[in-house]
C-alpha cells in the first residue's frame, strides 16, 4: 500500500530488518550509541554496522556519540535533492562527452585515398602566442580589398590604439574598412567608434555580436577557436573558399546591421536614438531593449520618455510616425 511505511523503505532499497531497526530508533532519537545499543539489545559495534545503510541514505545521523533520527520527510527531501544534483551533474558530463563524439568521428572521416587523385592540406593554422600586431601588419601588407571586422569588445583590448594606427595607414592607402559593433558600444565605447569613424571606417551596429573576427580581402581571415571573445588560440585561414564563406557571413550581418549616420557628421548618438526608435517601431518591450543595449530598465524608460517628449507625442506609434516625418528613420 502507498501509505505503508515499509513501501518508503523498500523504495530506498532497504530490507525488512533495516526497516524494522529504523522504526525502533525513531522513539530513542538523541540517545547515545551505547544507550541505543542497550535498548535494541545488541553490541555497539554491531549496531554501527547495521546503521550503515540508514546513515548512507541520511535517515540516521551520528552526531558525536549520539544517534539522531531526523523527520522522515526532511530526510527524504534531502535525499531527493542530492540525487537531483547527481543527476544534473551526470547529465552535464554526458552532454560534454556526447559533444566530443562528432569531433572524434569527424576526425576519422576522410575519403578513401585509393579513389583520390590529389590530396593537399588546407591553407591555415591554429596557433597561440607570437606578436599579434606584427601578424596583423603582415596580413595587411599581403592582402588587398576590404577590411571586415566583427568587434564585440575590441575597444577594451590594450592594443586597440596600435591597431587603430595600422588601420589609419591602410585606409589612407585607399582601402575600405567596415566594422560591426554591438549596439551597447554606442554607450560603452563612443570614443572608440569616433576614432574609427574619423579614419574613414564605416560603422554599423546590431543587437549582439557573438565573436571576434576580421577578414582582409580574399587572402586572410582570423577568428578565435572556439568562437567567442578569447584572443587565442586563433584560427588563421588563407584557404580562399573558407575566406569567401566568412566574407559572405559578414555581408549577411552587414545587411542586417544598422548604420550610425551621426558618426558621419563627427558626432555620435550616445542614447542610441535610431536603434531605440527601430526597436520601438518593432514592438520591442523596454525589457528587451534594455537587454539588447546592456543597460538598466530604468535608463531605457527614461530615454523612451525623453524621446517622446522631444518628438511631442504620446504613444510609441506616434513617435515612429513623427520620427519618419523628421527624417530620423
Amino acid at each position: 500500500m502507498a501509505g505503508d511505511p515499509s513501501s518508503v523503505m523498500a523504495a530506498l532499497g532497504l530490507d525488512r530488518s533495516t526497516e524494522h531497526l529504523y522504526f525502533r530508533l525513531v522513539p530513542v532519537s538523541g540517545h547515545t550509541l551505547t544507550g541505543v545499543a542497550q535498548l535494541v539489545q545488541t553490541a555497539p559495534d554491531r549496531l554501527l554496522r547495521e546503521l550503515a545503510p540508514l546513515v548512507d541514505r541520511g535517515l540516521v545521523a551520528l552526531v558525536e556519540d549520539r544517534v539522531v533520527v531526523p523527520p522522515l520527510a526532511d530526510a527524504l527531501s534531502a535525499l531527493v535533492l542530492e540525487e537531483a544534483r547527481r543527476a544534473a551533474a551526470s547529465a552535464t558530463r554526458l552532454a560534454e562527452l556526447s559533444s566530443a563524439v562528432p569531433h572524434l568521428v569527424a576526425s576519422a572521416t576522410r575519403p578513401d585515398r585509393q579513389h583520390l587523385s590529389e590530396v593537399h592540406p588546407l591553407d591555415g593554422e591554429l596557433s597561440s602566442g607570437g606578436n599579434p600586431l606584427e601578424l596583423l601588419q603582415l596580413m595587411l601588407r599581403t592582402s588587398r580589398g576590404d577590411m571586415l571586422w566583427l568587434r564585440p569588445d575590441a575597444w577594451a583590448m590594450p592594443r586597440e590604439s596600435a591597431v587603430t594606427e595600422l588601420l589609419a595607414e591602410a585606409i589612407a592607402s585607399g582601402r575600405r574598412s567596415r566594422a560591426i559593433y554591438p549596439v551597447r558600444a554606442l554607450t560603452e565605447a563612443p570614443d572608440a567608434l569616433r576614432a574609427r569613424a574619423r579614419l574613414g571606417e564605416e560603422v554599423r551596429v546590431m543587437s549582439e555580436v557573438r565573436t571576434r573576427m576580421f577578414v582582409f580581402g580574399d587572402a586572410h581571415a582570423v577568428l578565435p577557436e572556439p568562437l567567442g571573445f578569447a584572443d587565442e588560440p586563433r584560427v588563421h585561414v588563407r584557404q580562399r573558399s573558407i575566406v569567401a564563406a566568412l566574407t559572405m557571413w559578414f555581408e549577411s550581418m552587414w545587411e542586417r546591421a544598422a548604420p550610425v549616420p551621426e558618426l558621419e557628421d563627427g558626432d555620435i548618438d550616445l542614447d542610441g536614438r535610431r536603434f531605440l526608435l527601430d526597436q520601438m517601431m518593432a514592438g520591442a518591450t523596454d525589457e528587451v531593449i534594455a537587454r539588447k543595449l546592456g543597460i538598466g530598465l530604468r535608463t531605457v524608460r527614461r530615454r523612451v520618455a525623453s524621446l517622446m517628449i522631444e518628438l511631442g507625442v504620446d504613444t510609441r506609434f506616434q513617435a515612429g510616425v513623427e520620427a519618419v516625418r523628421r527624417g530620423w528613420l
